[in-house]
């Protein structure tokens, strides 16, 4: 079934040159002409990358500060015990704790955006791995997400750290900032995260790593980008 749009959304639409890829500048202003939602929408990459998932050796996937944070305000769950649950919310957690959360999260409760936890913490959380796999939320230490360092790691990502990962097609989609954000802003915080993309390239990735690159705000058309100028600028 076709998907219904908006007379908005096709008005803005027609912006986007069909077959066209535009450079990196080009793009992104063109993304911010884009807007339509009475909210702030948010400006999202999605990249098709040149990998097969199904290798343990191709799961790209890492963490990235952007220089201007992506403009959402992150609720973290800090699952830890000890002195450091006192460190985390010190640190801007919004919840910590151990026991009483897993068993909140094991009930169905999901009301946070990320979740940190100390190595130590790992065997009672493998429990939750249904959960919060299928969600994106399982801690990991390769996302920074799983460290002895909580008070730091809480800090980093309420500052705008990113955790990023492609998933069984390939593909990768993540937030680099809001429509109202200055554009140069927006365009610093692209290419700092486009950069660890293509430092990620695993060696094993044969023929063209970068597919598509698309910019898009969370309710319009995306705007291909062209992947050749994308390497060139960032890599």
């Amino acid at each position: 079934m076709a998907k219904h749009r908006g007379k908005k959304y096709l008005e803005v639409a027609k912006l986007v040159e069909t077959g066209k890829l535009y450079d990196i500048r080009e793009a992104l202003e063109l993304v911010q002409k884009t807007r339509t939602a009475k909210f702030t929408e948010t400006v999202e990459v999605a990249l098709r990358l040149g990998v097969d998932p199904r290798h343990a050796d191709q799961q790209i996937r890492g963490t990235v500060v952007l220089p201007h944070g992506t403009g959402k305000t992150v609720k973290i769950l800090a699952i830890t015990s000890g002195e450091n649950i006192e460190k985390a919310l010190v640190a801007g957690a919004d919840y910590a704790g151990a026991e009483e959360y897993i068993n909140q999260i094991q009930q169905g409760w999901l009301d946070f955006d990320l979740v940190i936890a100390t190595p130590d913490m790992m065997p009672k959380i493998g429990r939750l791995g249904k959960i919060l796999g299928t969600k994106g939320l399982m801690p990991n230490p390769k996302s920074g997400t799983v460290t002895p360092d909580i008070a730091a790691a809480v800090s980093e990502f309420k500052k705008g750290k990113l955790a990023f990962r492609v998933d069984k097609l390939g593909s990768i989609h993540a937030p680099i900032g809001k429509v109202d954000f200055d554009l140069d802003k927006i365009e610093e915080n692209f290419k700092a995260f486009m950069d660890q993309i293509i430092r990620l390239k695993p060696a094993t990735s044969k023929g063209q790593y970068l597919r598509t690159v698309a910019v898009s705000l969370t309710m319009g058309p995306g705007v291909k980008m062209d992947p050749a100028i994308v390497a060139k600028i960032v890599g």
